[in-house]
């Protein structure tokens, strides 16, 4: 039985693949399967490269965090400057942040991170939705006010329906995207109380 060599990868060819490993196995098996072990077998490297890279599992978890928090904050900023340039739909916004925080993983790694006291890893989440906010408000600042609130009504929203969406809508008989009609709907009356 032969081995076959390992590809030779560069610094930030190897990183990118452990930071796709590392989502794959957040959305999964969870945050607690991103660890430094999980993913260097994920992607056929050694745990010490990976230390090299990200220095800890933590580390390794704040990376993660930000790569995620970039890509779903680039994503929302572009959707969020088509509503409010032109006569679009509110809901994509709130699809995206909701799906950001249920498909993309954002929610389930938050809340493992505040549960385990790792609010270290917070911080590249936080500081994606701060830059947003800034971003747009600078843009529109007119609309800067009220801004902050809607944003912290919908990342509130979101991160409460990826946690308990569907076993609460359940409870209550409700439909299962219940939560995101809700949002949808503050944010055309927090636009219409602008308006008026």
């Amino acid at each position: 039985m032969s081995i076959s060599p390992r590809k030779r990868l560069s610094p930030e060819e190897s990183r990118d693949a452990s930071l796709e490993a590392a989502r794959t196995l957040l959305l999964e098996s969870g945050p607690q399967a991103v660890t430094l072990k999980a993913v260097a077998a994920r992607i056929g490297r050694t745990h010490a490269n990976l230390l090299h890279h990200f220095g800890s599992a933590s580390g390794l978890q704040k990376a993660l965090a930000a790569n995620i928090a970039e890509g779903v904050t680039a994503k929302i900023g572009e959707a969020i400057l088509r509503a409010r340039e032109a006569d679009h739909n509110p809901r994509e916004v709130v699809d995206l942040t909701f799906d950001a925080f249920d498909k993309e993983g954002a929610g389930a790694l938050a809340s493992w991170m505040i549960l385990t006291g790792n609010h270290d890893v917070l911080e590249p989440i936080l500081e994606s939705v701060q830059k947003l906010v800034d971003m747009i408000d600078r843009d529109h600042p007119h609309q800067g006010a009220s801004l902050q609130e809607e944003t912290l009504q919908l990342v509130l929203m979101a991160l409460g329906d990826a946690l308990l969406g569907a076993p609460m809508a359940a409870a209550l008989g409700l439909p299962r995207g219940k939560a995101r009609e809700l949002a949808t709907d503050a944010i055309i009356r927090g636009h219409l109380d602008l308006e008026g």
